[in-house]
């Protein structure tokens, strides 16, 4: 039951009956006891300033996620920005802070999280291999790039790819490819790669439900490589099965997901959520 005092925040876009976001927000609330509310609203383009205006001025609304097509558009209506946001020209949070509207980017930093085991361990050496040069993209190379690694950068358009690692991380010796590169079987005998932290990165849709299976050959990965899909739906997409079956770890989408949730729901409600139930709540989500 909620009162005038209750909390309230939101995801937004269009479309957005798709969003997880409310499954993961609700379940920490309810596990917390906190009084408080997440819903989706659907916000188009057209009436995307009308919204904010009109949630501004809602004593309970605490803020909201922002997904497409509103990642950028949303920016010229916010206050002020974080500088992570603001190198990222992206937004996916907003938080009212006092009378301002404050954007955020929690993508970065969800999109670490799982991460944080192995790179607290010193390397020899860091490289990814990010497929994909879409937005998703964008946080995933920032945050790479933040860590130390050497990128390279796969897509369907390689200016694009070289264009996205000179905005957004101008120095080191990363390199831009064709995707089409990494299809083919390759034998390219690795150096040792003791000590060294190796990552592939599905930033794309391909291998979502309803897309085309991403062509990815293991033989350009190292041995002891992370394989890392971004892609939520299926949990357990071709790109993994394959990583696993040659012996590789493997990370679904639903862990930066829940990664960045969790910095907005201590935004929008004052606590961090309960990360000792995250089985349990990936488990409720793909039941």
């Amino acid at each position: 039951m909620t009162s005038p005092q209750t909390p309230l925040a939101q995801v937004i876009g269009d479309p957005i009956a798709q969003s997880k976001s409310p499954a993961i927000h609700e379940f920490w609330l309810e596990k917390l006891g906190i009084a408080g509310e997440y819903t989706r609203a659907h916000v188009t383009t057209e009436g995307l300033a009308d919204y904010l205006d009109a949630s501004n001025a809602d004593p309970r609304w605490t803020g909201c996620n922002v997904t497409m097509p509103h990642k950028q558009a949303i920016i010229p209506l916010l206050d002020r920005l974080d500088p992570l946001a603001e190198r990222l020209g992206a937004v996916n949070t907003v938080v009212r802070e006092g009378e301002a509207l404050i954007g955020y980017n929690t993508d970065a930093g969800g999109f670490l999280e799982p991460l944080r085991g192995h790179l607290q361990d010193q390397h020899y050496f860091r490289m990814a291999r990010i497929l994909g040069t879409g937005g998703a993209a964008r946080a995933i190379i920032a945050a790479l790039a933040s860590e130390g690694f050497t990128l390279v950068v796969a897509g369907r358009n390689p200016d694009k790819a070289r264009a996205l690692l000179d905005e957004l991380a101008p120095k080191g010796e990363h390199h831009a490819i064709h995707l089409d590169h990494f299809a083919a079987p390759t034998d390219f005998a690795f150096d040792d790669r003791e000590g060294c932290l190796d990552l592939v990165v599905n930033a794309s849709p391909l291998g979502m439900t309803g897309n085309p299976p991403l062509q990815f050959d293991w033989s350009h990965a190292p041995p002891g490589s992370i394989a890392y899909d971004i892609v939520t739906s299926p949990l357990e997409t071709p790109f993994l099965k394959d990583a696993r079956r040659k012996g590789h770890e493997a990370i679904h989408g639903l862990s930066m997901l829940i990664g960045q949730a969790a910095i907005a729901f201590e935004k929008f409600f004052g606590a961090p959520p309960p990360r000792e139930y995250d089985a349990e709540l990936v488990e409720r989500m793909t039941a």
